[in-house]
């Protein structure tokens, strides 16, 4: 297991109380699931579930959360919808 950080932005960071984490995964989906036994809540794994992510500043788009690696000091940026304009 890797130990990864976890870092959200703004709804993100305040449905999880902080602004980052580490977490210890081996993939996206595994940081991300260890996020969520971090934070139980609904609101917390809605906006999750609607937020883009970087992982290492690069997008993750569509590709399936268990394909994506992390290692030591990957950095995962959760980024939630932005209103304005």
């Amino acid at each position: 297991m890797a130990k990864c950080t976890i870092r959200y932005w703004a709804s993100a960071k305040e449905a999880a109380g902080t602004a980052e984490e580490t977490v210890e995964a081996d993939s996206l989906a595994a940081a991300l699931e260890a996020a969520c036994h971090l934070h139980p809540d609904d609101r917390f794994r809605r906006v999750l579930g609607a937020s883009s992510l970087l992982v290492d500043e690069n997008p993750v788009g569509r590709r399936a959360h268990g394909e994506v690696a992390v290692t030591d000091g990957t950095v995962i940026e959760v980024l939630p919808p932005f209103a304005g304009g």
